[in-house]
């Protein structure tokens, strides 16, 4: 399965450019993922991290989750994989776990991320608080920061590809 990144715009204005920026981080995860299989994707860095390919996906379902629905859309959505007893419930995979779920959760969530951020303009203040410093938060800054989540993650998935399969690349 090829995925095809979408290159952000040169010459548009700032709320297209942000979105450009977090859809081809969020295509570039997808490409890191491509082409897989379930035990691939649930393979894990260097002991003793449990950080995978699949986890990751399932983390940036729950933090697209978190920006866009909870704090973003004051939504009720509780985290889908962790939790106060299991902080890092999205990394500790079993083998019930696959990829079709957890790609199907990550793209429900982003969405719902995209429909709760077309209610809002980017200097418009979120209608809930963060959990980091109980404020209201703009779009323009819930976006910037997805893009460097994404982006140090993507990070990661480089790493994370190289060591499955050699694969490596943008």
């Amino acid at each position: 399965m090829t995925i095809k990144r979408t290159e952000p715009a040169t010459n548009t204005d700032e709320r297209s450019t942000l979105e450009g920026f977090l859809d081809y981080h969020r295509q570039t995860l997808e490409m890191k993922c491509a082409g897989l299989d379930d035990t691939q994707l649930r393979t894990a860095s260097v002991p003793p991290s449990e950080l995978s390919l699949m986890g990751l996906v399932r983390h940036m379902a729950d933090v697209e989750r978190g920006w866009f629905r909870r704090v973003l859309g004051n939504e009720d959505a509780k985290p889908i994989y962790y939790s106060e007893e299991d902080s890092d419930g999205e990394f500790h995979l079993t083998g019930a776990d696959t990829w079709e779920d957890a790609y199907t959760t990550w793209q429900a969530e982003i969405t719902a991320a995209r429909r709760n951020a077309a209610r809002f303009a980017l200097d418009d203040v979120s209608e809930g608080r963060s959990r980091f410093t109980e404020e209201p938060i703009t779009l323009r800054w819930i976006y910037t920061h997805m893009i460097e989540e994404y982006a140090r993650h993507n990070g990661h998935a480089d790493l994370l590809r190289e060591r499955i399969d050699g694969t490596t690349g943008e």
